[in-house]
């Protein structure tokens, strides 16, 4: 191969590997912005949620689930499946304002896992009259055409160190 073969060879792959440098850096610089709308439009239901809860309303809190047989909820109390099932649990547990108390979110992360799918974790905690409780959450959240809702929640009591 001549010498100016080879050079012209070099640069046109000198060339490719910068376009595909640069096709990758621009996709990597794009994505949180791109992302920034998902996560508004998740801490938006998040924030929905805990308005409702901390008004009493469990029915327009679970809004912000899947309305599916498909949905799951995992806690310290075994799995309850089915949008019924769960919205059931809720009711059960939180019979009234009172035993519901005052919710708050904290320490949301989010972890995408696709166009369409996101983990999220977080803290919770309720203050009540009969005693506070807190712990931690991780909901996996997928886009529907009615927007992103939960499709699986794992929620956890954490009981306080002794220090």
């Amino acid at each position: 191969m001549s010498t100016l073969r080879r050079s012209a060879l070099r640069a046109l792959c000198i060339s490719a590997m910068a376009v595909l440098l640069f096709a990758q850096s621009s996709l990597h610089s794009k994505a949180p912005e791109s992302r920034e709308a998902d996560r508004s439009a998740i801490l938006a239901i998040l924030s929905a949620q805990q308005a409702a809860w901390n008004k009493g309303d469990v029915d327009t809190f679970v809004k912000g689930y899947w309305e599916s047989p498909e949905l799951t909820f995992s806690g310290s109390s075994g799995v309850y499946r089915g949008y019924d099932g769960v919205l059931a649990r809720y009711r059960k547990n939180y019979p009234d304002r009172v035993s519901m108390g005052h919710l708050e979110f904290s320490d949301v992360e989010f972890h995408f896992l696709g166009h369409d799918a996101a983990l999220v974790l977080g803290k919770w905690h309720l203050t009540r009259e009969k005693g506070d409780v807190g712990g931690v959450y991780t909901l996996v959240w997928e886009r529907f055409s009615q927007g992103w809702r939960i499709i699986h929640d794992h929620t956890s009591a954490v009981t306080p160190a002794n220090p």
